[in-house]
Parts: structure tokens; sequence; C-alpha cells
């Protein structure tokens, strides 16, 4: 009698786009598996219509840099999982076939007020389910934000702040004389009483903000001694490294994740 092995699981991928504020991030799942990470620029709306009308692996190829070696072939089209904080593009995306959009009665976090961001949500739930609950989300995007949930899985609440670049955007494009400054030059902390404009602006700005990441931080241990604090976004490993300079016993129990978003969507949404 001949011995028949099990026939293999058919296998998926699932594509999850987040709408930030001001980049596309999007997550490639293999099943429940993240495969692979990216990033690029919110897509035209021509490009979406396209996507819409021929949701084909080449042309996700061109709209996104997904990559090319892919495990399996996708399915035709292929799934897309949605989850927005800008308006305008969720309502681009609503064309595409086969569309989940995620909202925030699919979080399952308790205590959640009605206008709370879904990326906010799905971080800080993406966290508690990769690294433990407690949990403390410092997400160092566009804004910076802290958003908290306790060991019953709830929301204990948060605050919302401009984020390092939009500081320096705000000073550089309303004020008459002040530099516009970008994030991507700096690599060490500035002078702290600085002999120059540039580093002025950097003093103000960089400290300042330390110093308040270190009091929320210091807050939050005050309430939940034993919880993780994971930072995420854009300019994560920037502040890391600043943290680490300023405040190294706070950085060093710091935890670098920018995949708590998709953990969260992957967790909720792909079974």
């Amino acid at each position: 009698m001949r011995n028949h092995l099990p026939l293999k699981q058919e296998q998926h991928l699932s594509l999850v786009l987040m709408v930030g504020n001001s980049r596309l991030h999007w997550a490639l799942f293999r099943d429940k598996i993240l495969y692979s990470t990216g990033d690029t620029f919110h897509l035209s709306a021509s490009v979406i219509q396209k996507l819409a009308e021929s949701p084909t692996l080449d042309n996700w190829l061109t709209a996104i840099s997904l990559p090319t070696n892919l495990p399996i072939i996708p399915d035709d089209p292929i799934p897309l999982i949605l989850a927005s904080v800008v308006p305008s593009q969720t309502a681009l995306w609503q064309i595409y076939p086969h569309l989940r959009l995620i909202t925030l009665e699919d979080v399952p976090l308790g205590g959640m007020y009605p206008t709370l961001g879904i990326d906010r949500a799905l971080a800080v739930w993406g966290a508690g389910i990769t690294w433990g609950f407690p949990a403390l989300v410092i997400d160092a995007g566009t804004a910076l934000t802290f958003t908290g949930i306790d060991n019953h899985q709830c929301l204990v609440g948060g605050a919302i702040l401009p984020g390092l670049g939009l500081q320096f955007a705000s000073l550089g494009q309303k004020t008459g004389q002040l530099p516009l400054l970008e994030t991507r030059i700096m690599t060490s902390l500035p002078p702290r009483f600085a002999m120059n404009t540039s580093d002025a602006i950097q003093s103000g700005v960089i400290y300042i903000l330390l110093s308040g990441i270190k009091d929320f931080i210091e807050a939050w241990w005050r309430l939940f001694p034993d919880s993780q604090i994971v930072i995420t976004g854009g300019d994560s490993h920037l502040l890391k490294n600043y943290l680490q300079q300023q405040f190294p016993d706070i950085a060093n129990r710091l935890i670098v994740d920018n995949n708590l978003i998709s953990q969260g969507v992957g967790n909720i949404v792909i079974r």
C-alpha cells in the first residue's frame, strides 16, 4: 500500500497599506508571516485608478517597490488591507477590488475613544501582542505621539505633539529669517548654548523634545514599572540615538520596532 504525503496547504499573499500623514507604508504577508515591508510617497489618483482597473503584480511592482522574488504567485487581484489617517487618500482607495478597510471597530482594544487615530490604535495593539502588555508606544512620525495600553489590553491614553521634522519646518516656513532645517543632516546632539542660528534651532527643539520624552517615559514607568516601551516611526532611530547620548539609562530600555502597525493588522485580519 502506497503512503501519500499530505497535500501542502495553499499559501496566500496579502498586502497591507497604512496611509500615514506624509508616507504610504506597505507590508506584504505570506499567510500570517510578515514577509517584506517598505514605504513610498502617497500614490496619485491616476495610479490608484490604474491599480483598481488592473490590480496585477506588474502594476503593483510599478506603483510601489514590492520585492520581485516573491515566494509564491499572488492572487489576482492582490487582496488589499487598508488603514488610513488621511481621509482624501481613504476615499481614493475605495474603488480597489477586494479591499478590506480597517477601522477602530476592528481593533480589540478596550477603552478607545471615537477620534483615536487608527495608526495609534494599531501600533499599540501591535506592540502589546509582539512585546507584551502593558506597553507604551512612542511614534516618531510627522506627529510625535505617546499611546499606552495596560495589562488588561485597555487604552490608558496618550499625547500628541508636532514631530521633530514638523517643528523644524514650522520655524523655517513661518518666520522671516530662520532657516529650514532637515533632520537627515543631524546625527549628533548640537551644543546646548549655540553660537549660530542653525545650532540654536536644533538646540531648542531637540533638547526640549528629549526632556519631554524622558518625562513621559518616567511617568509611564511609575504607573507600570515593568512595561516595555517601544519607539517606532521615521525618526525612531534618530531619537533613540539622541536619547542614548543624553539619557543612556532610558535609551537602553527602549525597543525600536517599525513593524508595529503591520503586526497589529496581521494579528487582527490575516487568519
